[in-house]
């Protein structure tokens, strides 16, 4: 069974879309054990609380250091036996302690493919702000096992998505969501459940 702890930092769609696969068969063997915010006014944390699952706000600035919250949030997780660290649209860097303890275990999905539009400071609508200010024709997003720096662990899987004339950076980043974060964070999710992902350092391949 794949115990799932789940970041957040905002409204939650994308942990919505790890819920509803998981509830409709999609995603086997697999339950989300706690969701956690670093935002105590994150309306995902009611989107837990209506499916009763377990969650609780942590922050870093309920500590003094960032090794304290960094213990922390290891030490939650291990008393919820999470054995797979999902960053659902988290805004905020996870510590080494946990990142370590969760090697190869810990994923988060980016709204661009990466390595475009990525990076520190490229979080919520402004990856799209930058496609768009660019030019570019097609975006996309990313989901990605995570290390020690923003953005540049090794991809699992990405899907492209048109960027289309006169759009503004809210109409992408809504069409990015649907057509490339609720579907591919849920598939990554399941193939790990199926243990069909096989890594090799920077090189991730997805089995049948």
């Amino acid at each position: 069974m794949l115990r799932l702890g789940v970041l957040v930092s905002g409204e939650g769609t994308n942990l919505q879309a790890i819920i509803d696969n998981i509830s409709n068969g999609y995603i086997p063997d697999c339950e989300i054990v706690t969701v956690v915010s670093n935002n105590s006014k994150a309306g995902a944390l009611n989107r837990a609380e209506a499916r009763r699952i377990p969650h609780s706000h942590i922050s870093k600035k309920q500590f003094e250091t960032l090794v304290e919250f960094d213990d922390a949030l290891l030490k939650h997780f291990q008393s919820y036996n999470v054995n797979l660290v999902v960053l659902a649209g988290y805004l905020s860097m996870v510590g080494e302690k946990v990142v370590n303890y969760y090697k190869n275990r810990i994923i988060n999905i980016h709204p661009s493919l990466i390595p475009s539009f990525c990076g520190k400071g490229f979080y919520g609508i402004i990856p799209h702000q930058k496609a768009i200010e660019y030019g570019v024709k097609v975006t996309g997003a990313t989901v990605q096992f995570i290390d020690y720096e923003y953005d540049t662990g090794p991809i699992i899987m990405q899907k492209a998505v048109k960027v289309m004339q006169g759009d503004t950076p809210e109409e992408l980043q809504l069409r990015v969501m649907k057509q490339a974060e609720w579907i591919i964070l849920p598939k990554a999710i399941k193939k790990i459940s199926e243990d069909k992902l096989k890594i090799n350092g920077r090189s991730v391949t997805i089995l049948d």
